[in-house]
């Protein structure tokens, strides 16, 4: 069983950063892909990035490219999602997920494990 807690998300200006932090328990944190979601109101969850086990791959939605980057530190079981430029329709709330299969991560196909979320609001 793996739990994810999602911090550091708030309310920034357009054109502001922030950084997500996804904590994962367990002792198995290395061996799983992860990922970072999102679902804005009345919207369906879309990926926004992922990551493979040992960092050495990585997947964005083209809605980002460029402006986030996803990384982790498996000493710290932690994920990250460094978000620059943020833009208005970067509004959502934002999940951590865990899978041991990369490819379920980056096709949201039947994943593990989710977090609840953090809220990124982003004022024009």
């Amino acid at each position: 069983q793996v739990q994810l807690v999602e911090s550091g998300g708030g309310l920034v200006q357009a054109g502001g950063s922030l950084r997500l932090s996804c904590a994962a328990s367990g002792r198995t944190f290395s061996t799983y892909a992860m990922g970072w979601f999102r679902q804005a109101p009345g919207k369906e969850r879309e990926i926004v990035a992922a990551i493979n086990w040992s960092g050495g791959r990585t997947y964005y939605a083209d809605s980002v490219k460029g402006r986030f980057t996803i990384s982790r530190d498996n000493a710290k079981n932690t994920v990250y999602l460094q978000m620059n430029s943020l833009k208005p329709e970067d509004t959502a709330v934002y999940y951590c997920a865990a899978d041991r299969q990369y490819g379920s991560v980056v096709t949201l196909n039947g994943i593990d494990f989710w977090g609840k979320g953090t809220l990124v609001t982003v004022s024009s």
